[in-house]
């Protein structure tokens, strides 16, 4: 339906369209993208799909060169639109405008992003933080333009005008956005504030550069064999001098997290985990030298957030944070983390006290300090439930859990995925699928991905121990007649010879998440790719659909159709799959403290202006059993804060976690035989979560699909925690 109404001439003077704001982000997860011609975009085959065999650096910086400053001059050109009509179509004339320039350059954009992830060889970090931070710039300008702004908020406030449900909420982002980039303000006080988000900006750069600094400085080499005789044989490879001998050493420890986490898991010389610990736990902190030391830098960024928020009407920079999230206000969100934390904590009490019983049963003489528990926690969760990767792994060949998954979302979603040759690729190992939804054909997809699946050393990013990335390439958009395309990119074990891709339980895990994340953009149905798919997502619901499709996992049927031992094709014996269904709630109490910890003190940095320190000082034996240790300076590199995108958002994990439980609960309580029940849920979750992005609030999505408010007990109840304990 068009969508007409007078517009007054609005003066642009306060603001050169040219002069692009930076933005720290506040609602847009993840690239917008649509469909775009060969001839809108070089990178682009005949048939739309990217030519990965032919790309390089060089095209694809000639591109976004050539598309950012094609969408910025559009944007610019708008004014005159907005001054010369006399009755303004807001959707024809300005919104459809927008789209369809943007879509080429948010589909080179996801291009690079994905060559970034998936083939470090063709497109370095370097050269795709270049690519990245142009197409950021001229993607900010179409929510600092003040003309649009005006206009898109005269669009929504006015009730005689007739507007489709989705097409206010694209004006409502847009309005959001324009709001917290401060066009609502005078003069004077959005020059105060743009000055406040460039000064934020620059923080957070050099903020990088100190942690970047701090971990790149500092490695252990070993050289003992009896250190490194339990290490898993893919860990050996990832930290020895050698790759190719993983076994003879030596072998060098790092600060990364894919390095650390498993160091500290296995390494049985307890002097060496403390070092490396501390190590850690110091960085960026006055315990190091002053190049890297980043506590006044982290002070000065929490000062100029308040200011930025207070500027806007907010009490604090976390109150304001909640006009992007689920949650809604910090008094529902500060409610439902401590409901979970008053049950958690006494549950790690019992859970250090067992753990503490267990080593010394093993001739641990020592009192257990925080650097012991990721070791001897593995032990005991071995010990318990005979869960070893080494046991595990032989069930779960890659091909083999892929076909069962398939086969899941096709009874759950009607929706079959099928591999095709016809698409270019990066890698060898790189495959190609066609999504079709067999409500409507099985003959044309209505979207594709690319899966590459294995480790290929530095050729691939990493970040986490284990690590798996959603990159979007192109996004659903009617206006632009566009299907979604992604990549899935993963550093899963490689087959080697007759032997396939044989993957740990996290594996299976990460796999499992990564396509929940996929699928809402998959089978996204909204029109509009500002609000189809994730993009206007709520930050805290945005890995929903990651935790909803592992929920699965621990469910006897789901093991049973993934898994069979690749050489003897026996299926997973009942006792380990009753051994990982129990695995779940084990630590659960201390592991979901430590999560609720960060987030709240993520939460008090940025709502308090207490000085760091006694902060964590109050807030650490609210949460942990064993005690803060007096060098455990934490904050300072508490990255994700100060140069990641998530001060005051940090809890989304365990929000998205604590809304996935809920909605699985509702397919727990449905008889498992009763698969009529089974698959009409799977089509209400399809038609709510998966379909509607972020056409409706994510709030009001769950009350569609679960007919009342979200409760914490789900949660709970998943990993094994009760209101009571003995």
């Amino acid at each position: 339906m068009a969508v007409s109404f007078c517009v007054r001439r609005i003066a642009s003077t306060r603001h050169n369209f040219l002069k692009i704001p930076k933005r720290h982000g506040y609602i847009v997860l993840l690239p917008e993208i649509g469909e775009e011609s060969s001839e809108k975009n070089p990178l682009l085959k005949d048939n739309n799909l990217p030519e990965f065999n032919t790309i390089t650096i060089e095209k694809c910086i000639a591109a976004i060169g050539r598309q950012t400053v094609e969408f910025e001059e559009k944007i610019n050109s708008l004014q005159t639109v907005i001054e010369s009509k006399k009755d303004l179509d807001v959707f024809n004339d300005l919104l459809h405008t927008i789209e369809d320039t943007y879509l080429p350059l948010e589909t080179t954009w996801g291009i690079a992003k994905t060559l970034y992830f998936g083939n470090q060889s063709v497109m370095p970090t370097k050269s795709y933080m270049g690519i990245h931070e142009r197409a950021i710039r001229a993607a900010a300008s179409k929510f600092s333009n003040i003309s649009l702004y005006r206009v898109f908020k005269e669009a929504l406030e006015n009730k005689d005008i007739k507007l489709t449900h989705s097409q206010k909420r694209v004006l409502s982002k847009y309005v959001l956005e324009g709001t917290l980039n401060g066009l609502n303000l005078e003069d004077k006080k959005y020059d105060l504030y743009m000055a406040d988000v460039e000064y934020l900006g620059f923080k957070a750069k050099e903020y990088k550069a100190k942690y970047e600094g701090a971990t790149g400085a500092y490695s252990i080499t070993i050289h003992n064999r009896e250190i490194v005789e339990d290490f898993p044989e893919n860990f050996l490879k990832t930290i020895a001098l050698d790759p190719k001998q993983p076994f003879l050493g030596p072998w060098k420890i790092t600060l990364k997290p894919y390095i650390l986490e498993p160091f500290m898991e296995h390494c049985p010389d307890r002097k060496l985990r403390a070092t490396i610990w501390e190590a850690d736990v110091i960085r960026c902190s006055t315990y190091q030298e002053r190049s890297v030391q980043a506590s006044v830098t982290l002070e000065e960024m929490r000062g100029r957030r308040l200011e930025q928020a207070q500027r806007l009407g907010y009490k604090h920079f976390a109150e304001m944070s909640m006009n992007t999230k689920m949650a809604g206000n910090m008094e529902n969100l500060q409610n439902t983390l401590e409901t979970l934390r008053s049950i958690a904590r006494p549950v790690q009490d019992l859970e250090i006290k067992s753990l503490t019983d267990f080593a010394k049963e093993r001739g641990f003489t020592d009192t257990l300090r925080v650097w012991d528990v990721a070791y001897w926690s593995r032990k005991q969760r071995h010990s318990l439930y005979d869960c070893k990767d080494s046991t595990l792994s032989p069930y779960f060949p890659l091909p083999t859990v892929l076909s069962g998954l398939f086969e899941h979302i096709e009874f759950l979603f009607n929706v079959k995925i099928i591999e095709s040759k016809k698409a270019d690729i990066w890698h060898k190992d790189v495959r190609f699928y066609d999504v079709f939804d067999l409500n409507v054909s099985s003959n044309v997809p209505v979207a594709n991905f690319y899966l590459d699946p294995y480790a290929r050393g530095a050729d691939k990013f990493r970040k986490e121990q284990d690590s798996g990335w959603v990159s979007t390439i192109k996004s659903k958009s009617k206006i632009c007649d566009s299907n979604p395309l992604l990549a899935l990119i993963f550093n899963f074990p490689p087959p080697i010879g007759d032997k396939p891709s044989l993957l740990s339980f996290r594996d299976v895990q990460i796999l499992f998440q990564k396509f929940g994340h996929a699928l809402q953009h998959l089978l996204t149905t909204v029109e509009y790719s500002d609000i189809a798919g994730l993009s206007f997502v709520e930050w805290d619901a945005v890995f929903i659909c990651d935790f909803f499709m592992e929920n699965w996992l621990y469910e006897p049927f789901m093991l049973r159709k993934i898994s069979e031992h690749y050489e003897t094709k026996q299926p997973l014996p009942a006792e380990i799959i009753e051994n990982i269904k129990n695995m779940r709630s084990y630590f659960a109490g201390y592991k979901l403290c430590k999560e609720l910890y960060l987030s709240q003190m993520d939460l008090e940095l940025h709502s308090s202006e207490t000085f760091w320190v006694p902060m964590m000082k109050q807030l650490w034996p609210k949460y942990f059993a064993l005690p803060l240790e007096k060098r455990d300076v934490h904050v300072c590199s508490f990255e994700a804060l100060w140069s990641g995108r998530w001060a005051a958002a940090y809890f989304s994990k365990i929000w998205s976690e604590m809304i996935a439980a809920d909605l699985y609960t509702a397919f727990q309580e449905i008889k498992p035989d009763d698969k009529s029940q089974q698959k009409e849920l799977g089509a209400r979750f399809r038609d709510t979560f998966l379909a509607l992005g972020s056409s409706y609030p994510a709030a009001e999505i769950f009350r569609k699909f679960r007919g009342r408010d979200p409760s914490p007990q789900a949660l709970l109840n998943n990993v094994g925690l009760t209101r009571t304990t003995k």
